[in-house]
Order: C-alpha cells, then structure tokens, then sequence
C-alpha cells in the first residue's frame, strides 16, 4: 500500500515519517510532500531517500492514505480535494467538530472509523484532548464520568518549530541579561507561564480550552459536564495535565488503578515518594500515556485526582494518526 505526507518538512511531519519506520504497517511507496521551498530536497526513510514533491503539483491518487501534517489553512483548501482520491487522516482543527466526519482515538473509538468513506476525511484530535480521554475511557466505561476539570500544562512544541525556537532563544537573551522579545507568544515564555493559547471566544475561554470540552464530549460522551483551563509553559515537549474526575457511581481506588493500568497505551507511575510519578521530560519520545498522583477527591466522595503526561507530538499528533491508519487497514480497508 501507498502512504503520503502533506506537510512532511514540520514537527509532526517528522515525528510521522519516524513513526511509519517502526509502524508494522507494510508500505511500497511512502510520498513526501510541502511546499515549492522545500520541493526537491531529500528525506531519508527505510534507508532510502526520497525526493519531496510541491504540493501544487503532487497527484493525490498516488496514495491509499495520506497524512496532513500541514495546519488548518493547507487542510482547509487541500484536503477535501485530496478526499477524492485518498483517504485524508487530518492533524489540524479544521474537520475535527464536523458532524459528518469521524474524531478518532484508536484506544477511544475505533469503531466509529466505520463511517469513514463518507468524506474520506478523518480527523485527530487537539493533543491536549488526545491524551485525556485516553486516560478517562476505562474510567467512564466503569463508573460513568459526570463532570471532569482539567488543566493543562502545555509544551511550547505544540506550538510549532517557530516558538520552540523563541524559548530557546528568551532563555538564552533571559540567562545573559538581555532584553527578552516575544514574537510567538503574548508575553515571555521563558522562566514563565501563560494562561492562554490560541484566541479567546466566548465566556472568557479560549480556543484551545473550547477544543478540549468539545472534542472530548465528541470522542467520549456528550452528556459529560467539561470545564478546562489550558496554560503554555516552558517545557519543549510533552503536555501535563491536572485532571479532577467526577463519577455518577461511587468507586474503589484500588479499581481505579487496575483499570488504568491495564487500560490501552496508558501505563502507571504512582508511588508516594520522591520521584514515584512521571515528568514531561521523561515522558518525551515514548508512545505511552502515562499516569500519576491517582488520588481521592477528599471535597468529593465521588471524584479523584490524577496527573496525565504524554509526548504531544506522538499520541497528541502523529502517534495517533499512523494508529488510525493501521486500524483502517487492519479492519476497514484493503
């Protein structure tokens, strides 16, 4: 089978072509694809090199299943005209709230890829949104989630190459007592934090807190009661989160820690001593979800606490997308 990348130059283009080398998927042709700048330059990939072809003049039915890796504005305009002759797993926000096409975590709701061919558009979740209801599934399918909280500690990665150079740089400027300038982010990242990312909408939240509640009502359940506040810190990869879950049904904690250990792509890290959870540095490079600080809500007799880390250019970008492609293989194409 076929594969292309749309947008095979950037972060998650990368961390996808990275991905596809160890995937179990069996590929003859792999097609690289950005734009006219970066049209004839050379990605190696299974120890060949190949030549990486302008989007403006790429064929689409060259491929089964291509990836966009390339933004909203390049999915907005290509990916619907790529539809017609490939099957489009989309990494940006662009389809993710249309009702007509499917939001997909493989360990969340494989099944509703069965109503792919009526777009032949996919679309992966907000790497926020991704790993969080990972790790609320087996929880919810147990005891039934009424009302979750969560805030985000967000790696300036999700951001794009752009702004993770402009940490490195503010730290640099900060470090020799220059003076910081920001370009990518509202105020100064570096030895800060921000409470917001992307635009404000309505009520005083932001987009990116809009996405989280309602893609995870999308993905998970809507009748689950949602609120998020998402803050950009200055780590480089790899989102936290704080998440308080509250149940309709009374649970027992030790339940809670079977189900999440032996829930799909999740693994536990909780003992109570110095070190005994995991940290966003530690979780970079893995495909794991990882869990921490499972607690009791002492406020709530029906409510826990936990600590959710994962590298958000794997399972919140690219990890995600090649596992919906080898699930569409495995069970929904030929």
């Amino acid at each position: 089978m076929n594969f292309a990348i749309v947008g095979a130059t950037g972060n998650v283009g990368r961390k996808t072509i990275e991905i596809l080398e160890k995937s179990k998927l069996k590929i003859d042709n792999l097609y690289l694809v950005a734009s006219k700048k970066s049209a004839g330059k050379k990605i190696k990939f299974k120890k060949r090199l190949i030549k990486i072809e302008a989007l403006e003049k790429y064929d689409f039915s060259k491929a089964k299943i291509t990836f966009f890796a390339a933004g909203s504005v390049i999915a907005k305009k290509w990916a619907p005209i790529a539809a017609k002759h490939t099957i489009v797993i989309d990494n940006s926000k662009q389809f993710r709230m249309d009702k007509d096409i499917c939001l997909i975590v493989p360990e969340v709701n494989a099944q509703a890829l069965k109503n792919f061919s009526k777009t032949n558009i996919i679309a992966n979740p907000n790497c926020s949104t991704a790993q969080l209801v990972v790790a609320l599934k087996p929880l919810h399918d147990k005891f039934k989630i009424k009302r979750v909280v969560v805030s985000t500690y967000q790696a300036v990665s999700g951001a794009g190459k752009a702004p993770m150079d402009e940490l490195f740089s503010q730290t640099k400027s900060f470090l020799n007592g220059k003076k910081v300038k920001s370009k990518y982010f509202t105020k100064q990242i570096a030895f800060n934090l921000i409470p917001h990312i992307d635009k404000f909408v309505k009520d005083g939240y932001t987009k990116e807190e809009w996405k989280m509640e309602n893609e995870t009502k999308k993905i998970l359940d809507p009748n689950i009661k949602m609120t998020a506040t998402c803050v950009r810190v200055p780590v480089r990869t790899s989102h936290s989160e704080s998440v308080n879950i509250e149940f309709q049904k009374s649970y027992n904690l030790k339940k809670v820690k079977d189900l999440l250990k032996r829930a799909p792509g999740c693994k536990v890290i909780d003992t109570q001593k110095n070190g005994g959870y995991i940290t966003p540095y530690e979780a970079e490079g893995s495909y794991l979800t990882y869990i921490s600080r499972i607690r009791k809500d002492n406020s709530n007799k029906k409510a826990i606490n936990l600590w959710v880390v994962s590298d958000n250019l794997l399972k919140g970008a690219a990890l995600n997308t090649v596992q919906i492609a080898e699930v569409l293989v495995k069970k929904y194409i030929n």
